[in-house]
């Protein structure tokens, strides 16, 4: 679980937990990550930055020393940045890294996951609605979530129809700390790690909790309104 420290990693970690699952969550806080295996004993916590090789290598091999195997991969972690590129001269200030934390890092990852352990049960990608209408305050985002998105898409094909499980993890606004300044209805976390393990329990290829269940449907019906309502948020 990348970034399960905190947010929806943190809600999935916790509802697989409560499965009877054994849990490694990564994250690059320290302090998150000791206060995350103190309350959860047994699980292991690794310290790594996603966008680093030698870490995931090393977050790889934790895994294999401590549980022999891993059955499901859960590609969470993210970064949102606001840039406006119609009036900002440093719009492009730190993209590199956005770029890499949201889509290349979790494709370098899935692929080295898969060349340790080439049965794996299932793979999951977070991404967001932003994945199929971008926001206008983050653009990049979307870029990268929709990408993320597309991946995911090729990437089930490949396995189809009976191998690795490819699920695609679309969350509304959710009450996470990256959300903590946002303003509207926001999904408790707790309610997407649901949708997500209900998902992964019938194959599907998609989890769409709370109002994005409504978002592929109303592109379809009503395009330009739902990309109006989404590029406000």
């Amino acid at each position: 679980m990348t970034g399960g420290t905190s947010g929806i990693g943190l809600s999935l970690a916790e509802a697989f937990l409560l499965e009877g699952a054994a849990v490694a969550v990564c994250g690059r806080s320290q302090p998150a990550l000791d206060r995350f295996a103190k309350e959860h004993p047994g699980t292991l916590a690794i310290q790594a930055d996603i966008t680093v090789s030698a870490d995931r290598t090393s977050m790889l091999q934790a895994v294999a020393e401590r549980f022999g195997r891993l059955d499901v991969l859960v590609n969470n972690a993210g970064t949102l940045v606001d840039r406006n590129f119609a009036s900002d001269v440093g719009a492009t200030l730190g993209l590199d890294e956005e770029v890499a934390v949201n889509l290349t890092a979790p494709i370098h990852l899935t692929g080295e996951t898969l060349r340790r352990w080439p049965d794996l049960g299932a793979i999951v990608f977070v991404t967001a609605g932003f994945a199929l209408v971008s926001p206008t305050r983050a653009p990049s985002y979307g870029a990268t979530k929709a990408g993320l998105h597309s991946f995911a898409e090729g990437l089930r094909r490949q396995f189809a129809p009976g191998g690795t499980h490819v699920l695609e993890v679309v969350p509304p606004l959710t009450d996470t700390p990256m959300n903590a300044g946002k303003t509207g209805k926001k999904l408790p976390a707790s309610e997407v790690a649901a949708a997500t393990l209900k998902a992964l329990k019938s194959r599907r290829p998609m989890a769409l909790p709370g109002l994005s269940k409504l978002l592929p449907i109303m592109l379809r019906i009503a395009p330009k309104t739902m990309s109006r309502a989404v590029g406000k948020l």
